[in-house]
């Protein structure tokens, strides 16, 4: 079942990421969003490559592995791989799929144009990114 344009608003509601932002902003935001399904096992992101997209979690789970350790899990709502699409970086970490999964997926060209356009939403986007990047230090 595909999501429906107010599904995917209500959905990035709940993402910390987006917590700032107004419906009107979440509106613009899931318009970019593309929905993909994957199986068990496919990689997601691959830890070293360039950040092209980042993905919230509709519904499933993935891991999250730096140099061949688990880091962490992601789960239902959670949202991965806004750090290397946001600051050009390698990516930090290879994600695998461990469950299957429904993903809203937003390009990094899509999403940083987005934020140029829009500054109300960058500052929102990049006070959640600081808050973020302070409780992994």
């Amino acid at each position: 079942m595909k999501l429906r344009r107010n599904a995917k608003v209500e959905l990035l509601r709940g993402v910390p990421l987006f917590a700032g932002c107004s419906d009107r902003e979440l509106g613009q935001i899931s318009a970019l969003g593309d929905e993909l399904h994957q199986p068990v096992g496919t990689q997601l992101i691959v830890e070293g490559a360039k950040g092209r997209e980042f993905f919230v979690l509709v519904h499933g789970t993935v891991e999250a592995r730096r140099k061949g350790r688990r880091v962490c899990t992601f789960g239902s709502g959670d949202f991965f791989g806004e750090i290397a699409l946001l600051t050009e970086s390698p990516r930090t970490a290879t994600v695998t799929v461990l469950t299957p999964v429904r993903l809203l997926v937003i390009s990094g060209q899509s999403f940083r144009r987005l934020l140029a356009d829009t500054p109300s939403i960058q500052g929102k986007v990049l006070a959640a990114l600081a808050e973020r990047l302070a409780s992994v230090v």
